[in-house]
C-alpha cells in the first residue's frame, strides 16, 4: 500500500513538473517574438542614425546659379551698406568656425559611437534569440522524457494494482477453505 501511495505521489509530482515545463515553453515561445520586435525597432533606429550620419556627412547640394540680371549693379549698390553691417558678423563667424567644426566632429563621433553600440546590441539580441531557441529544444526533449517517465510509472502502478488485487483475492480464498 505504501508503495502505491509513493507511486501516486510521484505521478502527481511529475504532472506538476509537466505543467511547469509547458508554461515555461509558452513563455519561451513568446520571448523570441518580443526579441524580434526589439530587433526590428533597433534596426529602424540604426537606419535612422545612418541617414542622419549621411545627411551630416554629405555636403549640401549646390544652389542653382541665378541668371545674371542687368540690374546687378543696382543690387550691389543696395547691398553694400548691408555688407558693411555684416562684416563684423562675418569676422565673428570666421572666429567661431573652428569651434563649430569641432562641435560637428564631436557630433559625428557621438553618432558613430551610437551606431556601434546599436550594432553590439543587435548582436547580443541575436545571440539571445539563438540561446532561447536552443532552450526551447532542450525543454521539448525534457517534456518528452517526462512523458515517457509518466507512462512508465502509470504502467508500474497498473501492474502493482493488478498484482495487489490478485494477491488479495488469493488470500481470501485460502481463508475460506480453512
Amino acid at each position: 500500500m505504501l508503495l502505491l501511495l509513493l507511486l501516486l505521489l510521484l505521478l502527481l509530482l511529475l504532472l506538476l513538473l509537466l505543467l511547469l515545463l509547458l508554461l515555461l515553453l509558452l513563455l519561451l515561445l513568446l520571448l523570441p517574438l518580443l526579441l524580434l520586435l526589439l530587433l526590428l525597432l533597433l534596426l529602424l533606429l540604426l537606419l535612422l542614425l545612418l541617414v542622419l550620419l549621411l545627411l551630416v556627412l554629405l555636403p549640401p547640394p549646390p544652389p542653382p546659379p541665378p541668371p545674371p540680371p542687368p540690374r546687378l549693379l543696382l543690387l550691389l549698390l543696395l547691398l553694400l551698406p548691408l555688407l558693411l553691417l555684416l562684416l563684423p558678423l562675418l569676422l565673428l563667424l570666421l572666429l567661431l568656425l573652428p569651434l563649430l567644426l569641432l562641435l560637428l566632429l564631436l557630433l559625428l563621433l557621438l553618432l558613430l559611437l551610437l551606431l556601434l553600440l546599436l550594432l553590439l546590441l543587435l548582436l547580443l539580441l541575436l545571440l539571445l534569440l539563438l540561446l532561447l531557441l536552443l532552450l526551447q529544444l532542450l525543454l521539448l526533449l525534457l517534456l518528452l522524457l517526462l512523458l515517457l517517465l509518466l507512462l512508465l510509472l502509470l504502467l508500474l502502478l497498473l501492474l502493482l494494482l493488478l498484482h495487489h488485487h490478485h494477491h488479495h483475492h488469493h488470500h481470501h480464498h485460502h481463508h475460506h477453505s480453512q
